[in-house]
């Protein structure tokens, strides 16, 4: 009676569950590293759209504020800033309201007509390293120069305008 019971079941082999999980893990070779690629190539394509926008927002500042770009002057319009004041007031000019020597104001009035150039208070996030804060340095007067280090997503050389992102070694810092 037992061995009729054994008979009469039914289910799956050894060797029909072993063709199953290679047919399997073939799938996942041949679909995962499609995947990776699709991440890469969104990263990419998002880096160049935040950097067309940013460029853009720093051409249109640089021909309002004769010929001067953001951050090459404090938040107060004065002239002469530090790296660090640079940043900052890179920030502040292209998303506040401005004057024309670039002194900031939170709200327009009658002097400070200019801007806000970006919608949101923050720089856009770098896809590569998910920050999205700028380095500047003033003293920079080389536009071919692109020498990054990994601790900030952009940087910006508020005396010839270079604005480029630190892709994480994508673009080769190019972009």
């Amino acid at each position: 009676m037992i061995k009729r019971l054994l008979k009469e079941q039914s289910g799956f082999t050894l060797i029909e569950m072993l063709i199953v999980v290679i047919l399997l893990g073939i799938l996942a070779m041949l679909i995962i590293p499609q995947i990776s690629v699709s991440t890469a190539d969104a990263n990419l394509n998002t880096l160049q759209s935040n950097l067309g926008s940013m460029r853009n927002a720093v051409e249109l500042y640089y021909h309002q504020h004769n010929q001067v770009y953001p951050g090459a002057r404090r938040n107060d319009g004065t002239v002469g800033p530090t790296d660090a004041e640079s940043a900052t007031a890179f920030l502040e000019q292209l998303t506040q309201y401005t004057d024309m020597n670039g002194d900031v104001a939170v709200t327009a009035d009658a002097t400070h007509i200019y801007g806000p150039y970006l919608k949101s208070t923050v720089l856009p996030t770098n896809p590569f390293n998910t920050q999205n804060d700028v380095k500047c340095n003033v003293a920079m007067a080389n536009i071919t120069d692109r020498t990054a280090d990994a601790s900030t997503a952009w940087f910006f050389h508020p005396t010839t305008g270079v604005f480029f992102a630190n892709d994480g070694g994508a673009g080769n810092n190019l972009l």
